[in-house]
Parts: C-alpha cells; sequence; structure tokens
C-alpha cells in the first residue's frame, strides 16, 4: 500500500502543471503580503512620518508607548496626543488615519472634531479585558490569507480532480489493479489526495507566517484584535480573541476546508469521466456557497457558512455568534470536514472500482 500511495502522490504532485500552480499561489501570496508591507503608512503626529518598514517601526514605537491593558486613562492619553492641530475641512475624525493605535483610538472615542465623544472602555467593550499593541501588520496577514486560502482551496481542487476522472481513459490504472487488487488502488488515491492537499495548505500557511514574523516580529500576538484600526473594525471577527488564536483558527480552518475539497472533488472526480468536467463541477459547488443570497439572519446561514468555501473565506463563520458554553461556531468545522471526506473517500472508491471491474 505504501508503494501505491507513494506512486499516486508523485503523480499528482510532480506534474508540471502541478508544480506551476504550487508556484502561482507562493507568488500570489507574496504579492499580497508585499504589497501590504510596502502600502503601510504611519506618522507620529509631530515629525517622523514613513511608509514600509519605516511606518512598521513608527507604529511599533506608539503601541509600545501604552501597550498593555487598555484603560480610561491610556484613552485619554491617546486622544490627547493626536488631537487634531488643523482644520478636518467636515470631515469625521474618526476617519483621520495618522497610524494604527491612534486610528484604534478615534474610531471609537472621537467625536466628529477629534475630542472626546465621552465613551469609556467599558462603554464600548463591555466586561472584556482589551490588551494593546501592535497589531496591525497580523491583522494584515490574517486578511491577505482569506484570499490566499481561497485560491488555495481551488488549487487542490485543480490537482485533485484528475485522480479518477484522469484514469478512465488510461490504461496504468488497469496494470496497477491486476497486481495490486482494486480497493488497494481506490484507496491509495484517496490517501494521496488528502495528503497532496495537507501538504500544500501547510506548505502555503508556513510561507505566509514566516514572511509575517520576518516583516512584523512576533510583537502583538497576544494582543486583542478588537482594538484596530478603521480597517479592521466594521465586518471582520467581533469577538475578543488575540492575534496568535486569530492565525490559529485561520489556518485550521484552511485545512478544514483542504479536507471538504478533497472529499468533494474525489467523488466529483469519480463520477465524471472528463477531467475539465470534474475541475468545473467541483469549483462551481465550492464556490456557490459564497453567492447564495442568504443572510445573516435566516436560519440557514448556520448550515452554510459550515461549507468549505467559508472555511477559507474564514471571517462569516468566525463572526457567527458564540455557542452557550463560549466555544466558537467555527469549531464545527472541523467535524464537517471529515463528514465531506468521509462520504467523498466512499462513494468514490465503490465508483471507481465497479469501472476498473467493466
Amino acid at each position: 500500500m505504501k508503494t501505491l500511495i507513494k506512486f499516486e502522490l508523485r503523480k499528482i504532485l510532480t506534474k508540471r502543471f502541478s508544480l506551476i500552480s504550487i508556484a502561482v499561489v507562493l507568488l500570489f501570496s507574496f504579492i499580497l503580503a508585499f504589497s501590504a508591507f510596502q502600502g503601510m503608512h504611519a506618522f507620529d503626529g509631530k515629525s517622523n512620518e514613513g511608509g514600509g518598514k519605516s511606518a512598521v517601526e513608527i507604529d511599533k514605537a506608539i503601541a509600545a508607548k501604552y501597550e498593555g491593558i487598555l484603560t480610561d486613562e491610556k484613552v485619554q492619553k491617546i486622544m490627547t496626543e493626536f488631537k487634531p492641530t488643523y482644520d478636518l475641512q467636515g470631515m469625521n475624525a474618526k476617519y483621520l488615519y495618522l497610524n494604527a493605535l491612534q486610528s484604534a483610538a478615534f474610531v471609537r472615542f472621537s467625536d466628529l472634531d477629534g475630542n472626546w465623544n465621552g465613551l469609556s472602555v467599558s462603554d464600548v467593550f463591555g466586561d472584556e479585558e482589551i490588551k494593546i499593541g501592535y497589531i496591525n501588520g497580523w491583522l494584515n496577514t490574517s486578511q491577505n490569507m482569506v484570499k490566499v486560502f481561497i485560491v488555495l482551496s481551488l488549487i487542490n481542487i485543480l490537482l485533485i480532480a484528475p485522480v479518477f476522472s484522469g484514469e478512465y481513459s488510461g490504461v496504468d490504472n488497469i496494470i496497477l489493479t491486476s497486481r495490486y487488487g482494486k480497493t488497494k488502488c481506490a484507496t491509495a488515491k484517496v490517501i494521496a489526495s488528502l495528503l497532496a492537499s495537507i501538504f500544500i495548505t501547510l506548505f502555503v500557511s508556513a510561507f505566509n507566517l514566516i514572511f509575517a514574523f520576518a516583516a512584523y516580529g512576533k510583537e502583538g500576538l497576544d494582543c486583542s484584535i478588537l482594538f484596530a484600526p478603521l480597517g479592521f473594525v466594521e465586518g471582520y471577527i467581533p469577538f475578543n480573541i488575540t492575534c496568535g488564536t486569530l492565525l490559529k483558527y485561520q489556518i485550521l480552518l484552511a485545512f478544514s476546508s483542504a479536507i471538504s475539497v478533497t472529499g468533494i472533488t474525489l467523488l466529483l472526480s469519480a463520477l465524471c469521466k472528463s477531467q475539465m468536467i470534474a475541475f468545473v463541477l467541483s469549483a462551481a459547488v465550492h464556490l456557490m456557497p459564497g453567492m447564495l443570497p442568504i443572510s445573516e439572519t435566516n436560519a440557514l446561514y448556520r448550515v452554510i457558512v459550515l461549507m468549505p468555501f467559508y472555511h477559507s473565506q474564514f471571517s462569516s463563520i468566525m463572526s457567527v455568534e458564540q455557542m452557550q458554553n463560549g466555544t466558537l461556531y467555527a469549531v464545527w468545522a472541523g467535524p464537517t470536514a471529515l463528514i465531506f471526506l468521509g462520504i467523498g473517500a466512499v462513494i468514490s472508491r465503490r465508483i471507481f472500482a465497479k469501472h476498473q471491474v467493466s
């Protein structure tokens, strides 16, 4: 069986098209990460201003002055230090961006003119204890990985779609079946597909994290994601978790997406005689949930977000209301992925085994 699995794994990963596809997703990751890094801008409100690496250093220096638990006293100091000294010309001060920490404070504690709006930390965050620090780089990394993991899902589909469908017109499997048996051949294909999908996901995740550590350092991983700059306030994760926890969940969901995608693609690969049709159908099934007009208030929404597309998209399933015991709803992604894999593996093996007999 080990020989068969290695053989099938090489077939999936060593094709020129496979290597090009993996290179493409890595290049896409690099372009997104580098663009976000170079596009950063920060001003300390006095004389120090810069972009890219300089912006990161400025933001880190400002965050270091206020790092720790957010208090009303710190809010007052931030509001005083960065109070606008020029005419905003009618712009709401909460949209003013000088640096990441200033933006995080102003969007929550500023009135129209940049003065304190009278709200306390407890008024904004309730009983949550908010630890602040440099989190801008990590939040940018997380948002970039959403795009990367959606593309990665399509790459996994592209590589797995030919696993069964590509054998219907070939003679390799007839030879292998006569030597190892139909069940072992089909099982080896399933295992190799799963291993390939997991390996690629691990490789891409590691690539993105290594770049982030190199660009931003490890500062802020233990800080809350809630005290974030303007661009992350709306439509991101509403729970008080740290950046480190955020990234752990995101990467785990990337793996659950890869496992789910493997199961669905194997099933359609066994059903389709054409590799292209298997890929198109698998991609359509994967992307379709994201196109359904189902609102967050609809009872079906909690079912839809368990589809693999939303594992990759990440923010929707993470934003679903926590369960009564305080556990994030996203934990259901794991069992759902195993169900998709189990159904896909069992049915695809049976379908392909019947083809081998005929």
